[in-house]
């Protein structure tokens, strides 16, 4: 839709103020009203990536790109090149569409869009997650520091006081834990979150069954559907012996409120009383940060987002109530080492940024809008549900740091499921359907809980791991055949990412490997990948939608005077 043009405007001026600098464009904006549509001026960025000597090279490659299909195109040489490590992970990415041609030129755009530099302000505790000359967030970004509690921390000022007040917190997390252990008062926990509360924590507690406490469980509510929290609390065992942990940085999250009370309410009509069982992750001085009403309270702190909060308090305490504390701190550990790994300015060396710039080529270059993820590790079931919101939240996004709406492709559609349930889902569609998907799968040599059988000459995890490889090879190469229904077009870029086994350092490592991916992807991109404007306008329609609720509740009858009342009365 075009803009529309301000009273008294001509057709040329309109063309002149479009190439104003952005000041003049942020000040035509208009405050947006959900019931008027208003267009704003869209100043498109991006100038530097489309001028870049590195995009056009990479533009130039793109248009014949490396052939899998061909003859030895796929050998065990390119296989054994064609490879990079870091803490127990391997890539194979032999059967992307590259070659050291691209490579290079991939590597060339890294230093041209100074990513190193980026990271390092990142690590460092600069304010990275904003938008220049305008209202944001204005934060620092340091989950990195929520494990940078081993040797050789990182100096730098804002990340040394982060680190430190992280170590303050992970010491009453161990003496809870210890104390937990001792009285064994609770054999199970509630976790009630939303979001990054919930999406990161879970998915690392569903990797490390192999590993969990014995006589613990954790439960999880997020959804505020209330048939999730019902559903949660039938399923309690002994409600008496159960720890609510309840997740909020403000302490004002609606849905994390509105699950918390459902579930108060509860424990009250059971007989019990909440303050003997709520404790809460929240804000330092938050509303929530109330001895009266919680237990203990645990600290997050606002440079923490909520997609990145897996290894700070806001999964530390749920992961060692369940799966033990030693096992915590080896997410940690891993998360950690995969951190400096990312820093390393050999990008063949740099397993984050190589997985980035692999992204950058399916998405930029070659045109391929989703990447799916797919885990052959059934712990893992959760795992492309977080990295769902760690990419989409972060890098969906159209503006770059300067508010300029861009003119190049960002964040891709992220999706997928563990195999080899997916190959009896949806293969059919990656193998021979006419749109291309990029592949990313993760394997392991080793199952974890280690019960396994020979059944005709081979174990059930050499099964597993053969339908992957066979699964990376046949996209590639493909196959065809005088019959048109057997033909296999091939040239679907993916990778391996695989390991030994998923213990809980290589969950930790391979949990930032994502994260630094995402974040060197967004500093490709020159966009803001720590806030989450997108979600705004939706909680605003929802709360408008919840004072008609109020209204119906107190008997008054609602008539459909507006789009909002009107769609409200078409429900049943």
């Amino acid at each position: 839709q075009p803009p529309v043009r301000p009273p008294g405007f001509s057709g040329e001026s309109m063309r002149v103020l479009l190439l104003l600098p952005l000041a003049v464009a942020a000040a035509s904006a208009t405050v947006l009203n959900p019931h008027t549509r208003v267009s704003t001026l869209r100043l498109k960025g991006g100038v530097g990536w489309s001028e870049s000597p590195a995009v056009l090279k990479l533009r130039e490659l793109a248009k014949s790109p490396y052939d899998l299909t061909t003859k030895n195109a796929v050998t065990p040489e390119r296989i054994n090149s064609m490879q990079a490590s870091a803490c127990g992970i391997k890539m194979l990415y032999g059967t992307e569409r590259v070659d050291d041609n691209t490579i290079e030129a991939l590597a060339a755009l890294a230093k041209d869009r100074d990513v190193f530099s980026k990271m390092k302000a990142m690590m460092d505790g600069e304010v990275v997650n904003k938008i220049e000359g305008y209202d944001c967030e204005n934060r620092k970004v340091l989950h990195t520091a929520m494990r940078d509690v081993f040797d050789k921390p990182n100096s730098a000022a804002a990340a040394k006081e982060a680190a430190d007040l992280e170590k303050v917190e992970l010491a009453k997390l161990k003496e809870w834990c210890a104390k937990m252990d001792k009285e064994k008062t609770f054999t199970d926990m509630i976790l009630i979150g939303i979001g990054g509360s919930d999406l990161g924590p879970r998915a690392l507690y569903l990797a490390l069954q192999g590993f969990k406490q014995q006589g613990r469980e954790v439960h999880f509510v997020s959804n505020v559907d209330p048939d999730d929290a019902a559903s949660v609390l039938s399923n309690v065992k002994d409600l008496s012996k159960t720890m609510v942990l309840v997740c909020s940085k403000s302490g004002g999250t609606l849905e994390t409120l509105t699950n918390e009370q459902l579930v108060r309410d509860f424990f009250v009509k059971k007989g019990l009383d909440p303050k003997k069982h709520f404790a809460c992750v929240t804000g330092k001085g938050s509303p929530m940060d109330n001895p009266a009403e919680y237990l203990v309270s645990f600290y997050m702190f606002d440079y923490i987002g909520g997609r990145y909060s897996g290894t700070s308090m806001v999964g530390g305490p749920m992961l060692a109530f369940g799966l033990g504390y030693q096992t915590y701190e080896q997410i940690l550990k891993g998360a950690h080492d995969m951190d400096v790994a990312a820093t390393k300015e050999n990008v063949k060396e740099n397993l984050p940024l190589l997985l980035a710039l692999l992204g950058i080529w399916n998405r930029n270059f070659l045109g391929l809008p989703t990447v799916a993820v797919l885990p052959y590790s059934q712990a893992l079931v959760r795992f492309t549900a977080h990295l769902q919101q760690v990419d989409m939240e972060s890098n969906g996004k159209h503006i770059d740091r300067a508010g300029k709406f861009v003119d190049y492709a960002t964040g891709p559609i992220v999706w997928g499921e563990p195999g080899t349930n997916g190959q009896h889902s949806f293969y059919q569609l990656v193998h021979q359907g006419t749109d291309v998907v990029p592949c990313e799968f993760v394997g392991f040599s080793q199952s974890q809980f280690g019960v396994d059988l020979d059944v005709k000459g081979t174990t059930s995890q050499q099964k597993l791991i053969a339908n992957m490889l066979a699964q990376s090879l046949a996209m590639a190469t493909g196959s065809i055949s005088s019959n048109p229904n057997k033909c296999f077009d091939g040239n679907r870029p993916n990778c391996l990412l695989l390991g030994k086994k998923l213990d809980a350092y290589t969950m930790g490592a391979l949990l930032a490997l994502y994260e630094h991916k995402v974040a060197y992807q967004g500093f490709l991109w020159d966009i803001n990948s720590f806030d989450q404007e997108g979600v705004q306008l939706g909680k605003l329609l929802a709360n408008q939608f919840l004072d008609l609720y109020k209204k119906v509740n107190a008997g008054e009858k609602i008539e459909p005077a507006d789009n909002l009342s009107a769609i409200l009365k078409q429900m049943p």
